[in-house]
């Protein structure tokens, strides 16, 4: 008798070759990360984890409504150049994610897998730039979602606090699936500060309509920019429940769409 395997289909990294010769992909999502601190009580890999989780919850929902998707084992560095003054803020360039990703998706393009979906969890990382440099020259359709700003709304719903960086939102997220990996106090308490920042002499950044690359060791108390206090688990699955709902769905939708002439438009 044929031992049958537990992988996920949609991980790549579980599949296994018996499966993509006969059932071939159409969407793949990379989630892109960062190795950071994240104030006292996270830890450096949060934006790792976060884009593996919700990666593997979005890819999972998403197969079971038919979509053809794989999820890309998670790149873990990301553009650390604004927090060089914190020890082991593993830093790769703009131009070196860049290089990576291009790579990658000439991989995609050779096995004909036509639509990718970046799935990314870092805020000092900008691939915006980068997909209109690709546009025109692959056959891959490049799609961008910084899973962080499309739950704007949740903030007041779900949480009493905006979170930056570390903040109520990510440690919520990061109690709901490693909250093993969360610091806390003998009391416990958050082994963390309150995330709060320090403003910009000039009234124009402070604002918001000029705009800097902030140095974060100036920012920042403990790299922290957002109070974590009020974090739940509870709260962290229902985002999670919201992210699925959204980018599981453009998943599915993605996976069925045709590419022709006036892709992505009707």
């Amino acid at each position: 008798m044929e031992k049958q395997s537990n992988a996920r289909p949609w991980v790549l990294a579980e599949a296994n070759y018996a499966y993509t010769k006969e059932n071939p992909y159409q969407v793949a999502v990379l989630p892109m990360g960062a190795t950071e601190p994240h104030n006292l009580h996270l830890p450096y890999g949060t934006d790792v984890f976060e884009g593996t989780v919700i990666g593997e919850h979005i890819c999972e929902a998403a197969h079971q409504q038919g979509a053809k998707v794989a999820l890309l084992p998670t790149i873990p560095y990301g553009t650390e150049t604004n927090m060089r003054e914190f020890p082991l803020a593993m830093n790769l360039n703009p131009t070196t994610l860049s290089h990576v990703i291009k790579d990658l998706v000439a991989s995609l393009e050779k096995s004909g897998v036509r639509k990718l979906l970046l799935l990314n969890s870092h805020g000092g990382n900008d691939f915006k730039p980068l997909l209109r440099e690709l546009y025109g020259t692959t056959s891959v359709q490049i799609f961008l979602c910084n899973w962080y700003q499309i739950i704007a709304d949740l903030y007041g719903p779900i949480f009493e606090n905006r979170d930056d960086h570390a903040g109520e939102m990510e440690t919520s997220l990061i109690m709901a699936y490693y909250p093993h990996l969360v610091a806390k106090n003998a009391d416990g308490t958050l082994m963390a500060d309150q995330g709060d920042t320090a403003p910009s002499r000039f009234t124009a950044i402070n604002e918001g309509w000029v705009s800097i690359t902030r140095p974060w060791h100036l920012l920042t108390t403990n790299a922290g920019s957002g109070n974590p206090h009020a974090a739940t688990a509870d709260k962290g699955r229902k985002v999670m429940e919201v992210l699925v709902e959204r980018i599981g769905g453009f998943i599915v939708e993605l996976s069925n769409a045709e590419i022709d002439e006036r892709f992505p438009f009707a």
